[in-house]
């Protein structure tokens, strides 16, 4: 049926049989039958409908992934081998779509997967970015930026004729909405819905990723986070924030009218998720527009309130959004009597300064106004949660501890597994049968296997069948030769000081010093990183910079280059994730405890069949009760021990810089070698903000880390107990899944039918 269909799409369109047609044609006809699968798979329904609202949706390419979720995945890989065509090829031709970067966008696009998996009634809600974050390239061995297009003539945008004005000081904007369809698994689809405006102007780009930021009816799509160094990009963000949440806003009023709903009684039909910070304007624009229809600003706020959830992303404070009332003022002015009415209101009931809206110096806390203004908060990792409680929000906890509820974050086993490690997915479902695809609690039924020699044979024979595709797949990409006996040691995130990537590079420094003082590891080890530095992150800048200096001494070094590789992939995205995730033997999340609020990337590697080097931070804590101590491999002090040393101020970097074998890393960033092939100022400014500052404590960790670490690749060489370990992570990797997470939101917080 799949190979009729695909050769009537082809015959139509270029007069071509499937042998004949190039793999762009196929492509392009595969997408037209992805989509017509779709259509007759109709949508969910229900009285009641979620609309989750984010900034990002880091979706990655989708036609495996649908055809995956439509059943055809198959039918479709054997056509084309069939005909002589490759469909991982194919695959390639398909741009990634630039509409996100990072944990927060890429565990929103698992949550729509799972909440279309589960048949329940959930859009997803946010903008059409047209160039993404940037697209990183690296220039003498520092990052650079480039804008990332990837909206092509046909794809999976599907533009609607659906438009709204949205109001801002002095002009209003109109925008036009697309939407993504959204598979799921054996199921009915959904939709992502994207905000653009038609005035968008592509080359107002000349200069890597700058323009004009102030050209607001030009620019205010063309990416995902504009920088933030100046006031006119802090703006353009409350621009784009405003136009996300004025169009959900509309867009939710609209379709309850539709449906004959009773906006008096909004909350029983909607239930608006707010995805971190960025969203929460949703909250005034919705009462406002309630006030356009005839509702009294108190029953709004009551309705808004029954109708608003809120998840906190991030233990970090200066993460959660404050904006100065001026710049509201500027972009958004209509909001602002109700945001002073909803900070009267908590100002009359708690004589609390820390829980209120609008601080003493002017500014606009977002999370406050969700937190009071929503029905249900909740964290993403049982530790983050019971820090939020006890700690970050503890005022608000002490008011309304019946809103606060963990949902620890999940993947979706499609993609992170079907998808990305199909031989793994097929030799599972040879020992344990499909239900795990569904269920995934079932791959537990994997643990009675945990002393069969032909398993864990199998399960090395499959991982070393994914190292050798990601050797061949890096030599294509990054034009740069790996070792696939090595030990595939890979730390893929963003970049920032608390997840701690300077100190995987003070443990490369030191692992080359031994290596040059003749102490050899048993087995090489090659070291992959991945990841994007925001452009105003200085020092996250230069932590990339000494990466690439390491990376290039390394290469040069005749003796060190054959026991160790350091190799930092250039543009890191789903796509790479896809192929790094399934080789990776040593799973780096070594963030400070108590400041990762989950992570995700844990979750994919441990399902993948990679072990954890961590700290007890996130959901590594959960990784770790459920396999167990001789499972994963812990370091570094405890989020109390941390969080007490933050209260004490007691942690000073200089003093353990001062001990003999920490100094020798530390000063190796200005040693003649790094010099040579580096930048003296970035390597300085790095170097001095370990000694001087080391906000997220990394010589705390170091030694422990070092030490860990080396036990780690001790373990490897006992190969047949490693796979034991590589069985039991996998066996315990199906409480990760987001239909799990999906489930207890809907059980606790959505309540959709």
């Amino acid at each position: 049926m799949v190979e009729k269909k695909l050769a009537e799409i082809l015959e139509k369109r270029y007069e071509k049989t499937i042998k004949e047609a190039s793999n762009e044609e196929i492509y392009l006809a595969l997408l037209e039958l992805t989509k017509k699968s779709i259509k007759n798979k109709g949508t969910n329904k229900g009285d009641k409908k979620l609309y989750y609202i984010s900034a990002e949706f880091l979706i990655g390419k989708l036609l495996s992934n649908n055809l995956i979720n439509l059943g055809l995945y198959d039918d479709v890989k054997k056509t084309l081998a069939e005909n002589g065509k490759d469909l991982t090829e194919i695959e390639e031709i398909e741009l990634e779509p630039s509409l996100g970067n990072g944990g927060l966008g890429r565990l929103a696009a698992c949550f729509l997967d799972s909440i279309a998996t589960l048949g329940l009634n959930g859009d997803g809600v946010g903008l059409n970015y047209h160039f993404g974050l940037f697209k990183q390239v690296f220039k003498d061995n520092k990052q650079d930026t480039e804008k990332n297009p990837w909206i092509t003539k046909e794809s999976w945008l599907n533009k609607t004729d659906i438009k709204f004005t949205v109001p801002f000081a002095g002009f209003n904007v109109t925008s036009t909405l697309y939407d993504i369809d959204v598979t799921g698994y054996n199921q009915a689809c959904n939709k992502l819905r994207l905000f653009d405006i038609d005035t968008i102007d592509e080359t107002l780009v000349e200069d890597g990723i700058n323009f004009d930021k102030e050209d607001i009816k030009k620019n205010l799509t063309l990416f995902l986070y504009p920088d933030d160094s100046d006031d006119a990009g802090r703006i353009l963000r409350i621009y784009q924030q405003y136009f996300m949440v004025s169009n959900a806003a509309q867009l939710i009023l609209m379709e309850a009218e539709e449906n004959g709903y009773d906006l008096h009684k909004l909350n029983e039909h909607v239930v608006i998720q707010i995805n971190d910070t960025h969203p929460s304007m949703v909250i005034p624009e919705l009462i406002r527009l309630l006030g356009i229809k005839g509702i009294p600003m108190k029953e709004a706020i009551d309705i808004v309130s029954k109708t608003c959830a809120y998840t906190n992303h991030t233990i970090l404070a200066e993460a959660l959004e404050k904006w100065p009332i001026d710049f509201l003022q500027k972009a958004v002015p209509q909001l602002l009597p109700i945001i002073r009415e909803l900070d009267n209101q908590v100002r009359l009931k708690y004589d609390d300064e820390r829980v209120y809206i609008i601080d003493d110096e002017k500014r606009v806390h977002m999370a406050n106004m969700d937190i009071h203004y929503g029905f249900s908060v909740n964290g993403v990792a049982a530790l983050h949660t019971e820090i939020l409680e006890k700690v970050e929000l503890k005022p608000f906890y002490d008011i309304y501890p019946e809103k606060f509820n963990n949902k620890t974050n999940g993947i979706t086993f499609r993609r992170w597994l079907l998808h990305c490690n199909n031989e793994l997915a097929n030799y599972i479902t040879e020992l344990i049968g499909e239900d795990y695809k569904t269920n995934a609690d079932k791959l537990q039924d994997l643990g009675k296997f945990v002393n069969d020699k032909a398993v864990l044979n199998k399960l090395a024979e499959i991982k070393q069948h994914n190292k050798t595709a990601l050797k061949k797949y890096i030599k294509e990409t990054e034009g740069i030769d790996i070792d696939d006996h090595s030990i595939f040691d890979i730390q893929i995130k963003r970049l920032h000081e608390y997840k701690r990537q300077q100190m995987n590079v003070l443990y490369i420094i030191n692992k080359y010093l031994e290596i040059k003082d003749g102490k050899y590891p048993t087995t090489p080890i090659t070291m992959i990183f991945g990841a994007k530095a925001a452009p105003a992150y200085i020092i996250a800048q230069d932590i990339i910079h000494a990466i690439l200096c390491l990376q290039q001494i390394i290469d040069n070094d005749p003796v060190v280059s054959k026991y160790l590789k350091v190799v930092m992939v250039e543009n890191y995205n789903v796509t790479k994730a896809s192929k790094l995730i399934p080789a990776c033997d040593v799973s780096e999340q070594i963030s400070l405890a108590s400041k990762e609020a989950s992570g995700t990337g844990n979750m994919k590697f441990m399902l993948n069949g990679a072990l954890t080097l961590g700290t007890e931070d996130g959901a590594n804590v959960e990784i770790h009760q459920l396999v167990g101590d001789g499972n994963i491999y812990i370091f570094g002090e405890s989020s109390e021990q941390v969080i007490e040393h933050y209260e004490k101020a007691d942690y000073v970097s200089k003093e353990y810089y001062e001990k003999e074998n920490i100094k020798e890393l530390v000063d190796f960033l200005v040693s003649d070698e790094m010099l040579a092939v580096g930048d003296e100022e970035n390597l300085t400014r790095l170097w001095k903000e370990l000694i001087n500052k080391d906000w997220f404590m990394t010589l705390l960790d170091i030694e422990d880390y070092i030490k860990t670490k080396e036990q780690v690749f001790k373990d490897y060489e006992d190969r047949e107990a490693w796979n034991k370990k590589v069985l039991v992570n996998i066996s315990k990797a199906g409480f990760f899944s987001s239909d799990r997470t999906i489930a207890e939101y809907n059980r606790d917080i959505w309540k959709l039918k």
